[in-house]
């Protein structure tokens, strides 16, 4: 490959690079309900959005307080999986939890 070659293979790449894009991003919600219990959120918080026991306890009463909460910001695929994995849990334990997702 010739010098001129590499440098217009370099420009090409750059071009390139400039115009990728991030994927749109996601925030995960958690909403209070009056049957859920904290203990179950705060292992939600844990077990699938991996908060420590601290901020899964922060979370959980911002969200008892406030009516709703943040658990983390994903792309639309892990959000959705994550909405999912909310649902799915809350049903097999008996509890109507709501998760939602929204556009950052």
């Amino acid at each position: 490959m010739a010098f001129s070659d590499f440098d217009q293979d370099l420009k090409s790449r750059k071009r390139t690079e400039d115009q990728v894009e991030e994927p749109p991003r996601f925030r995960v919600l958690l909403h209070n309900d009056d049957f859920t219990t904290m203990e179950f959120v705060v292992k939600i918080l844990e077990e699938v959005f991996h908060k420590t026991p601290s901020e899964a306890t922060t979370i959980m009463l911002h969200v008892h307080k406030k009516g709703i909460g943040e658990c983390g910001t994903y792309p639309a695929e892990i959000a959705e999986t994550k909405v999912d994995t909310v649902h799915a849990r809350a049903r097999a334990a008996g509890f109507p939890l709501l998760a939602t997702m929204e556009k950052v």
